[in-house]
């Protein structure tokens, strides 16, 4: 699967976070975003990767960074999630996939032996003009945090 490269712009979107509010591409000019994709809410992998970032948000924030999930759960499956974790957080919900798949998070996977489509977990660093900084396509979960701040080191 190809996502997108290092100077590549930022595709334009709108979407919902958990509150029903709207965020756009726009919203992220003039900050450094650490935006992540991610496959479901409340599963162990993305459960570790969201409290990884929780864990280190005070850090990444004292870096310049402002952080966003991305999936295609519900509004109201995020602000659960965000509830049960205390996510300091949005969490973008994209049921119809667009935005996931102008990012190129959405393709083939495999898992067990079965192919199929889902949401590739990746995260870009997009820097204050709108520009894919850095593309980390293999996230370890419980390290997603010391990924983006060595990736940009």
């Amino acid at each position: 699967m190809e996502y997108l490269k290092e100077g590549d712009a930022a595709p334009e979107f709108t979407a919902t976070d958990q509150n029903g509010e709207k965020v756009s591409q726009a919203d992220f000019l003039g900050k450094k975003t650490i935006l992540y994709f991610y496959p479901k809410d409340n599963t162990p992998g993305c459960t570790k990767e969201a409290c990884d970032f929780r864990d280190n948000y005070e850090r990444l924030t004292k870096e310049g960074f402002q952080v966003i999930g991305v999936s295609a759960d519900t509004e109201k499956s995020h602000q659960k999630f965000i509830d049960k974790y205390t996510l300091p957080f949005k969490l973008i919900s994209d049921p119809d996939k667009g935005m996931i798949e102008k990012y190129r998070a959405w393709g083939p996977k495999k898992f067990m032996g079965r192919e199929y489509d889902g949401i590739h977990r990746i995260t870009y660093v997009i820097d204050e003009k709108g520009k894919i900084e850095k593309t980390i396509a293999k996230v370890k979960t419980k390290e997603a945090s010391k990924q983006v701040l060595e990736a940009i080191a």
